[in-house]
């Protein structure tokens, strides 16, 4: 039983490390982008010894990765366990649409952390490429397979309608928030939602 004890007291103390070292790490990125981000920084920024983070992380990119996957996983568990695709297209995709696209525009540390991903792109794609598998992938996936169960929308292909909302709502973000063009082309979310709602329930009458 103590050991058992033990165990779970281990445990919970390295993903305290872990976490505490992903939190350094994350704001060590934000700081000084990925090049200018060492393992040292990290280690001062989490309050642990260099040996813990690399007991954890083999190298930068591997860390830097995590925190891809990481945030996967919040915004996925966020976003899709709190509104399952289930019902009738009109709510479920305006639901969805509009929720996203708040969050995308709300979050000021992964607007942060999108602006490293895209200046560092070039010179480490393979990282850019981990953007893709953990965050564009997977809702691309389930929406496709959410529009492939209502045929009543007469969709010719899903999987480029979701790239199209997607789309959109990357260019939103990206010309409002990152790109500080509120005010050059200042546009209200609603627009952008009642527009994509639009093509997505006019495709049967096309």
């Amino acid at each position: 039983m103590a050991r058992m004890k033990t165990r779970e007291i281990e445990r919970e103390t390295t993903i305290e490390k872990i976490e505490k070292i992903l939190q350094g790490a994350m704001q060590e990125f934000l700081a000084h982008g990925y090049a200018g981000t060492s393992m040292d920084r990290v280690a001062a920024r989490a309050g642990v010894s260099k040996a813990t983070v690399y007991s954890h992380f083999r190298d930068k990119e591997g860390l830097f990765k995590a925190l891809i996957q990481r945030s996967a996983h919040q915004k996925f568990e966020d976003l899709f366990d709190k509104l399952p695709l289930e019902g009738e297209p009109s709510v479920v995709l305006r639901h969805l649409i509009t929720t996203a696209l708040h969050r995308m525009t709300s979050d000021k540390e992964h607007q942060a952390f999108v602006r490293i991903l895209i200046g560092e792109s070039g010179r480490f794609p393979e990282l850019a490429k981990a953007w893709i598998c953990n965050i564009m992938t997977p809702p691309l996936k389930i929406i496709s397979e959410y529009l492939d169960k209502h045929p009543e929308l007469n969709i010719l292909d899903s999987e480029a309608t979701v790239r199209i909302i997607i789309g959109s709502m990357v260019h939103f973000m990206m010309t409002q928030e990152i790109l500080h063009g509120k005010e050059i082309i200042p546009m209200e979310s609603e627009r952008i939602v009642n527009s994509l709602m639009h093509y997505l329930l006019n495709c049967q009458n096309s």
